[in-house]
């Protein structure tokens, strides 16, 4: 790359201050010489330096309220790092809910208060609590006055977010993480060639059903039989993991090939039943989600990763912040690429290894 020129001497012609130049050349004047001295003197003034970019330096930082479900996790890093990489200046207030969406009702008291640039929710469970079903608007009960940008909602349309990932209609955009389900089974079907497929889900997470929906149109098209169990649930109709380990085991014994493990809230929370539960059995686990590769015992899985989704985020909530777009001008949308990640513990204590082929382009866990 060619830099400015520099120069690396007197310029041709140019002879020492006061003295005589080349011959023919006038002999500098004092006055001149003052004249010249001042200009420079003014050019070596310390230039003011640019304001950056989205006009950051005009105002004070935005004000964003995150309302997480289990902790922060990656995907709350890649939102953070997003701001900081484009420098613009975010306060953010942190607020998570345990797991216990009846928590949320609260929040929104505070939001209210608070009057934040913007909301930032985490997974279908909480999206649902803040804004409420497209279908149905609430502003008494929900945030409709505030843009809302929502991560970790697998199903943004079966679950009634948005009625569409073009437009929300509303006050509402976001980025969610499940790659499409063909291009899951067939990535399991290069792995290990299968007939029969288990898996587990909420009846009470719209997300869930939808998938589950969806996965039966897939398996009818791809000729392979699904098993499809619900969790138990108790009186107040909330999921319970009572039975899951007969669950599993009564899916290996009557055939199941693979344990599919949906992007399920609830499933997320009882990885330590279920890992140890197909493990007894040697059924492989295929991870819809990184967390259930990483933390769930899945065997391997194509996913968005966690980072990813929130830089993605991220992204939207800085058309809305800094662009000036309104929220149901910003689509909804799912990474372009996704990762392939094997667990090679996992393949070693069920000797499952994967094709040599899979090892050029997956991503493979060792420890």
């Amino acid at each position: 790359m060619s830099g400015p020129e520099r120069s690396n001497g007197p310029a041709p012609g140019a002879g020492a201050a006061g003295g005589a130049g080349p011959a023919g050349s006038p002999r500098v004047s004092r006055r001149a010489l003052l004249a010249g001295g001042a200009a420079l003197l003014a050019s070596l003034r310390p230039v003011q330096a640019e304001a950056p970019a989205h006009g950051t330096a005009a105002r004070a930082p935005y004000v964003i309220y995150m309302i997480t479900y289990r902790g922060e996790t990656e995907v709350e890093q890649g939102f953070r790092d997003y701001f900081a990489q484009r420098q613009i200046p975010v306060d953010l207030v942190v607020r998570d809910i345990g797991r216990d969406v009846s928590r949320v009702p609260g929040l929104i008291d505070e939001i209210r208060r608070l009057k934040p640039d913007l909301v930032y929710t985490w997974g279908t469970p909480v999206t649902l609590a803040t804004v409420g079903r497209w279908d149905k608007p609430d502003p008494q009960k929900y945030i409709t006055d505030i843009p809302v940008v929502f991560t970790m909602v697998a199903a943004p349309v079966a679950a009634g977010v948005v009625p569409s990932l073009a437009s929300s209609g509303r006050n509402v955009t976001g980025a969610f993480h499940v790659v499409p389900l063909d291009a899951q089974m067939r990535a399991m079907q290069a792995y290990r060639p299968f007939d029969a497929l288990g898996v587990l889900y909420s009846r009470s997470e719209p997300n869930s059903v939808a998938l589950v929906a969806e996965l039966q149109t897939v398996a009818e098209q791809m000729q392979f039989r699904l098993d499809a169990r619900p969790f138990a649930a108790n009186a107040a109709g909330q999921p319970v993991a009572d039975g899951v380990p007969a669950m599993i085991a009564d899916m290996k014994a009557t055939g199941t090939d693979w344990l599919y493990l949906l992007p399920d809230t609830f499933l997320g929370t009882i990885y330590d039943i279920t890992k140890p539960a197909a493990a007894a059995v040697r059924l492989p686990a295929f991870g819809a989600a990184e967390l259930s590769i990483r933390s769930g015992g899945a065997l391997a899985g194509l996913v968005c990763r966690y980072y990813s989704v929130g830089q993605l985020a991220a992204s939207k909530a800085e058309a809305i912040l800094t662009g000036g777009q309104p929220a149901s001008d910003v689509p909804v949308e799912t990474l372009k690429r996704f990762s392939l990640i094997i667990n090679m513990p996992v393949a070693a204590e069920l000797d499952l290894y994967p094709p040599l082929a899979m090892l050029n382009y997956a991503e493979v866990i060792s420890g």
